[in-house]
């Protein structure tokens, strides 16, 4: 297996380019296509960007992570514009902003009350001002997509508090608070962390009410998910009432998680066709999971990986809403780089290529732009030059917006936005 990796990569190199080059870790020594699984060398080259190649960047607002609170509705439009208007000149093309990250939402909405993260307190918005809106407009006329992304089942990271004492600090429409049979608590050390329970059939009815409202409501591009459905320290019987009284086909206990989260994602995407079909547009439907689906120790499909496994961990089937045509793209968050152990990026990149060939669904690679700091100077780069040697691969999205400018931007981000900048001066 490795010599036909090692042949298939340097044919490849010969017959696309002349300029090929190796890629070195920092130690000047080759990088292994799969870590400690293969260690066939790995050969890159410059390709110029496909038309209509995807750059997405994340902003996130949990935490104000990359957008901070605002007390005026002038102020937020004042630095959603600066924000828009550095992505457009870094070269991306598409906005995926965190809508909904705690049961909340940054829009006006009949189903969730205002986040905390939008004006500093939960349920109180910006006067009569409409984010949502604004944001969807300005980002258009800067010639890029916007894209809605929806945290489905957080509504707290960690709280030192019990649940019902958690849950009486949310605003009084909060669907949570409103509901607490409806939410999962999962023990830490140091915490609690709260979620909607998947397996809970209101919780899927709730969910598709919230995305429905959004697309019939706003012309968001599409509607994206995160990595985050079960947690990511394995449950153990914190949801042992709901498997006990949801689950009429007496399904495993691991069976009938992964069903759960199957459910809800086979139920958004036809609650999204519908409103396209009555609307009569083309909003997509597109999930950012864990970079890890199975490994192959473990299951015959699976990545030349030993990492945590969204299909065991999250109970989430990723590859199967590929295979099934539940969504529109795929993003995994391949946050390693080439010299990784364990998660080497080349083997993933190509694993996810394998899984969405001939499906008709997009795969854009979730590129880790934090790690731009530590990793070596070329990475990122070398990432995006790696990603457009793939025919299957349509682009990548960046976490996060914070890497890129301000006072958390990395050298390694820097290079890779004057990388884009002279590629479209070329």
């Amino acid at each position: 297996m490795k010599k036909i990796l090692t042949i298939s990569l340097l044919l490849c190199g010969i017959i696309c380019s002349l300029s090929a080059e190796i890629v070195l870790r920092k130690d000047g020594k080759p990088a292994r296509y799969a870590g400690v699984f293969n260690r066939g060398v790995i050969e890159i080259r410059d390709f110029s960007p496909r038309k209509n190649e995807f750059r997405g960047i994340w902003v996130a607002v949990v935490e104000n992570i990359d957008f901070a609170s605002h007390s005026t509705a002038a102020g937020f439009q004042k630095d959603f514009r600066v924000l828009v208007n550095n992505a457009k000149r870094a070269g991306f093309t598409a906005v995926i902003f965190q809508i909904r990250s705690n049961c909340d939402a940054f829009y006006p909405s009949k189903f969730a009350p205002w986040s905390r993260w939008l004006a500093g307190k939960e349920g109180v918005g910006l006067d009569r001002f409409d984010p949502l809106a604004f944001m969807i407009a300005e980002t258009h006329r800067a010639g890029m997509e916007f894209h809605a992304w929806l945290n489905p089942y957080r509504v707290t990271n960690k709280t030192k508090l019990s649940k019902n004492a958690y849950l009486k600090t949310l605003a009084p429409g909060n669907f949570a608070r409103l509901n607490p049979h409806c939410v999962l608590v999962k023990k830490h050390p140091d915490g609690n962390q709260l979620l909607l329970d998947p397996g809970v059939p209101q919780v899927v009815d709730h969910l598709c009410a919230v995305v429905g409202e959004v697309v019939r409501n706003y012309p968001v591009d599409a509607i994206h998910f995160d990595d985050y459905f079960y947690p990511y320290e394995k449950i153990a019987d914190e949801d042992a009432a709901s498997f006990r009284r949801y689950n009429p086909g007496r399904l495993p206990l691991d069976v009938w998680r992964r069903n759960n989260t199957d459910t809800l994602v086979y139920n958004v995407r036809l609650t999204i066709t519908r409103n396209n079909i009555l609307q009569k547009r083309r909003v997509r439907f597109g999930i950012s999971p864990f970079g890890i689906w199975g490994n192959r120790k473990n299951y015959a499909a699976g990545s030349l990986t030993g990492g945590k496994e969204s299909y065991s961990t999250l109970f989430a089937d990723t590859r199967k809403w590929v295979k099934n045509g539940y969504i529109d793209y795929i993003a995994p968050q391949i946050y390693w780089d080439f010299d990784h152990d364990v998660a080497a990026y080349a083997a993933l990149a190509d694993w996810w290529c394998a899984v969405v060939r001939g499906t008709g669904v997009k795969l854009y690679i979730g590129i880790g732009a934090y790690n731009g700091g530590r990793w070596r100077s070329n990475e990122l780069i070398d990432q995006v030059r790696f990603n457009r040697m793939r025919p299957e691969i349509s682009g990548a999205a960046f976490f996060s917006y914070r890497s890129f400018f301000g006072k958390e931007r990395n050298a390694g981000a820097q290079r890779l936005i004057r990388y884009f900048q002279m590629q479209r001066k070329k």
